[in-house]
C-alpha cells in the first residue's frame, strides 16, 4: 500500500498530512488541520483500530488523545475502511445578526471532511471546522437500508490533567467539581479549567438527536458523551449528529468569544422577510381583563413591547381537559388584544406541553385569528431524540404563522435561533423565580449563556412586595444583568403588579434598555467573581458590571466608546437602605473607569453623547 504525502501551502497553515488511502483503521494515518491564524491545531489520528483527536493551542496541548466513535447497532466504526480524506480548505463566511448580540457575525474556520465505509456499506462521515480558538465536529451517518437503527456515540474529551469543571443540570446551581472525583452528569456547555486554559465544551445544531450529558470517562481526566434519556439514537437512512464543539482561552473573560459558535453552525434561515419579528421586553398579567389592561398601559409607559398570560389562562396547564383553544371567563381575552393592538402592544400566550401535543395544529391559526403575538412553551421534552425532534418541527411551524416564540424550562439553546429567528429566547436557566444567589449570576455569563439567549424571569422589588425569597443580589445588580445577559425577549417584571411599581426613579433604566444589540464587548471578570459588559444600540452606550459573593473591583478601559465624542453617563448604582441612587459623570473613549462593588452588588451606566440624551 502506497503513502501519499500533502504539504499544504494555505495563508496562515503548513500542515503536513500521512494519508494511506483505504487501509484500515489498524493501519496508522495522521491528518493535520490548522486554523486559518495558526493558533488551533487538531490532529487526528488513525491507529490501532482507534480514531482519536487531539487539539493544540498556541503550542501547547489542550486534549491528550480523545475518542471519534460512534456505532451502529452496537458495531463501531472502527472496523471500518477510509475511503476518502477531503483536505482543509479555507472559509470566510459572515451573516447580518439583526436580533444578536451584535450587527454581523464573521466564521472564519478550514474545514476538513474524513469518509469511512464498513464491509456492510454503512458509511460515516466526520466533519471538522477549525477556528482561531475553537474547534467543531460532527457525524453524519448513512446505513444501506431503510430499516431503523440504534446509534450511539462514544465521543470523548480527555485533558492532560484532570480538569475542574462547573458541573450543573438545566436549572440547577452550579458545582465547581475535579473530573477525577465527578460522580453525576453535567449539561452542555460546561466550562471547565484545564491546566491554566479555561475551556467550554457544547453542542451545536441538535434538531432530531438526543440531548447529550457528560459523565466521568474512563479515569479522571476525561469527560464522555452520555445519553440521560435514550439509551441510542434512532436513524433509518441518514442522520447528522449535533456539532461537538471545543473552545479555548487563557482567561474566563477571553473564553467569551464562543458565545456565537452555535449560530454560525447551524444553518441559515430560509429566504423570506423576517422583518415583522419583534425584539422587546415584557412584563406578566395576573390571570384577569383589568390586569391585562393595567400591564398593556404599563407597557406603554415603560416603552415594553409585549404583555404575557401565563400558566393558567386556559385552566389547569397539566389535565388534558383543560383546552387552550378556550380562555377562562374572568379573561375577555379579545377586549386584551384589541386594547394591545391600538397601544402597539402585543400578547404572547403560554401553553403548555400537554396541550402542544395534541393542538399545536389547531391553535396556532387559531391564534393568528385571534391577533395574538407570540406563544411560550412551557415543560416541553428537551431531553429526548422524539422530544427534541418534535420541538424542531415545532418551532419551524411557529414561526410559519408569524409569531415569537419563548421555550421554557429544561430546554436549551443550540444555535437553532440563526435557523428560526422567531425562536427569540429559552429557559434552561435557574433565574429569578428559583431563587439564584451572586455566585450563580456571575457564573452564568461563562457557562450556559455561551449557548445563547435565555430567559432569566427578572423579580425586580417594589412598593409592596421585595421578593426576598426570589432575589439574593441588589438592586442595581438586577439592573446590570439586563445588559450582561443576552436575550432577545426579557420578561422583567416577573411576579410584580404594574400598579405596584410607583418607584418610577429606580426601574428608569428599564425604560431605555434595548434587547438586541448592534455591538457588544466582554470587559472584564471571572467566573463566580465579577463581570463587565458593555454593549451599543445606536449611539448609546450600556453597561452592566456585578460582584459575585464577594467585593470585586476592576479598572475597565473605555476604548470602545467613539473616539472624540464626550458622553454623558448616567450610573444606577446601589445606595443606602437598599435604594438606586443615581448620578451623571462625563467621560471618553480616553478614560478609564474604575469600578468598586460590594459583594451581591452591581452598577448599570447609560452612555448618551449631546442630543443623545432623553433625560437632559
Amino acid at each position: 500500500m502506497s503513502q501519499r504525502f500533502f504539504w499544504l501551502k494555505s495563508p496562515g497553515m503548513l500542515g503536513l498530512i500521512l494519508l494511506l488511502q483505504y487501509g484500515q483503521l489498524a493501519a496508522q494515518k495522521v491528518y493535520s488541520i490548522a486554523s486559518p491564524g495558526g493558533t488551533t491545531v487538531l490532529e487526528l489520528r488513525a491507529e490501532g483500530g482507534k480514531l482519536s483527536y487531539q487539539l493544540f493551542f498556541k503550542g501547547k496541548t489542550i486534549t491528550n488523545r480523545s475518542a471519534l466513535e460512534i456505532t451502529v447497532d452496537g458495531v463501531s466504526f472502527n472496523t471500518a475502511k477510509i475511503s476518502r480524506y477531503v483536505k482543509p480548505a479555507l472559509h470566510r463566511e459572515s451573516f447580518a445578526s439583526p436580533l444578536g448580540e451584535q450587527d454581523t457575525l464573521y466564521s472564519n474556520y478550514r474545514q476538513a471532511k474524513l469518509y469511512l465505509k464498513t464491509n456492510s456499506g454503512n458509511q460515516v462521515r466526520l466533519d471538522f471546522r477549525v477556528m482561531d480558538s475553537s474547534v467543531a465536529f460532527r457525524y453524519a451517518v448513512s446505513v444501506a437500508d431503510a430499516v431503523p437503527h440504534q446509534l450511539r456515540e462514544l465521543t470523548t474529551f480527555s485533558f492532560p490533567s484532570s480538569p475542574l469543571i462547573y458541573q450543573y443540570n438545566q436549572e440547577s446551581v452550579f458545582t465547581p467539581t475535579l473530573v477525577d472525583t465527578f460522580h453525576t452528569t453535567t449539561d452542555l456547555p460546561v466550562t471547565l479549567l484545564a491546566d491554566g486554559n479555561y475551556c467550554q465544551l457544547g453542542e451545536a445544531a441538535n434538531l432530531n438527536y438526543t440531548k447529550v450529558e457528560l459523565t466521568r470517562g474512563v479515569d479522571g481526566n476525561t469527560l464522555a458523551v452520555k445519553f440521560p434519556r435514550d439509551t441510542a439514537v434512532l436513524s433509518s437512512k441518514q442522520i447528522e449528529t449535533p456539532w461537538r464543539t471545543l473552545s479555548v482561552a487563557g482567561s474566563a473573560i477571553a473564553l467569551a468569544h464562543c458565545r456565537t459558535l452555535n449560530l454560525k453552525l447551524a444553518d441559515a434561515p430560509a429566504p423570506g422577510d423576517l422583518s415583522w419579528i419583534r425584539p422587546g421586553k415584557l412584563i406578566r398579567a395576573q390571570l384577569n381583563t383589568q390586569s391585562g389592561l393595567d400591564c398593556i398601559d404599563f407597557a406603554v409607559k415603560h416603552h415594553f413591547q409585549y404583555i404575557m398570560f401565563d400558566a393558567g389562562w386556559y385552566g389547569a396547564e397539566f389535565r388534558s381537559s383543560s383546552d387552550p383553544c378556550q380562555v377562562i371567563p374572568a379573561i375577555d381575552m379579545a377586549k386584551v388584544i384589541a386594547y394591545g393592538k391600538e397601544k402597539n402592544i402585543g400578547v404572547i400566550l403560554y401553553v403548555n406541553y400537554v396541550g402542544l401535543k395534541s393542538k399545536l395544529d389547531t391553535i396556532l391559526p387559531l391564534y393568528k385569528q385571534w391577533g395574538v403575538a407570540g406563544i411560550k412553551f412551557g415543560f416541553v421534552d428537551g431531553l429526548s431524540q422524539a422530544g427534541l425532534s418534535w420541538l424542531s418541527q415545532a418551532i419551524k411551524k411557529v414561526q410559519h404563522y408569524g409569531f415569537v416564540l419563548n421555550i421554557h424550562d429544561n430546554y436549551k439553546p443550540t444555535g437553532l435561533s440563526r435557523t428560526y429567528p422567531a425562536l427569540l429566547t429559552q429557559e434552561g436557566i435557574r433565574g429569578d423565580e428559583n431563587s439564584p444567589d451572586a455566585f450563580h449570576n456571575t457564573t452564568l455569563p461563562f457557562t450556559r449563556f455561551f449557548a445563547g439567549a435565555a430567559d432569566f424571569t427578572y423579580c425586580f422589588p417594589n412598593s409592596k412586595n421585595s421578593f426576598s425569597k426570589n432575589i439574593k443580589v441588589s438592586k442595581a445588580q438586577q439592573l446590570a444583568l439586563s445588559v450582561v445577559y443576552y436575550s432577545p425577549l426579557q420578561a422583567v417584571f416577573w411576579y410584580g403588579q404594574p400598579n405596584d411599581y410607583i418607584n418610577d426613579e429606580e426601574i428608569a433604566f428599564y425604560n431605555y434598555v434595548p434587547t438586541t444589540w448592534n455591538e457588544s464587548h466582554y470587559l472584564s471578570g471571572d467566573i463566580g467573581k465579577g463581570i463587565a459588559v458593555a454593549r451599543r444600540k445606536g449611539d448609546t452606550w450600556y453597561l452592566g458590571c456585578a460582584a459575585g459573593p464577594q467585593d470585586w473591583e476592576t479598572m475597565l478601559d473605555l476604548s470602545f466608546l467613539r473616539p472624540g465624542i464626550t458622553y454623558t453617563a448616567t450610573i444606577y448604582e446601589d445606595g443606602d437602605n437598599q435604594a438606586i441612587n443615581k448620578r451623571t459623570v462625563t467621560l471618553n473613549n480616553t478614560d478609564k473607569l474604575p469600578v468598586k462593588l460590594l459583594a451581591k452588588g452591581g452598577q448599570a451606566i447609560i452612555f448618551r453623547s449631546g442630543a443623545n440624551n432623553p433625560e437632559k
